[in-house]
């Protein structure tokens, strides 16, 4: 199937990729921009909202305690909305999870221009 082709999934911003168990990896220089976004220190922000991810290769982002919430989680709406890490921009068009249509309530739709997609 070319890419012209491929169903495109507009989110509908139900949230339930966001409580889905797994790692939101944060990318270079996510991290930065992310605390900055918040106005905490570097130090602080990778101290209380962050992990050292299993394979040992960079940072994700921690659960809300007790939970497989996203801790930027806040009811329905991301606290990194504007800030989101590539991870969670790209779902579920660019990458998704075993089952995920079974959680995701994205409904297909146009493919966005180039210049004003996700």
């Amino acid at each position: 199937m070319s890419e012209s082709e491929e169903i495109w999934y507009q989110c509908q911003r139900c949230t339930n990729c966001c409580k889905w168990e797994g790692d939101v990896v944060l990318a270079e220089g996510e991290v930065e921009k992310i605390a900055d976004f918040l106005g905490i220190p570097l130090y602080e922000f990778v101290k209380d909202y962050t992990r050292l991810r299993d394979n040992r290769q960079g940072l994700s982002l921690i659960d809300k305690e007790g939970t497989t919430e996203c801790i930027m989680l806040d009811g329905i709406d991301c606290r990194l909305q504007d800030v989101k890490p590539y991870q969670c921009t790209g779902f579920p068009n660019r990458w998704n999870f075993e089952n995920w249509r079974e959680a995701c309530e994205a409904i297909p739709a146009p493919r966005p221009s180039p210049s004003g997609g996700q």
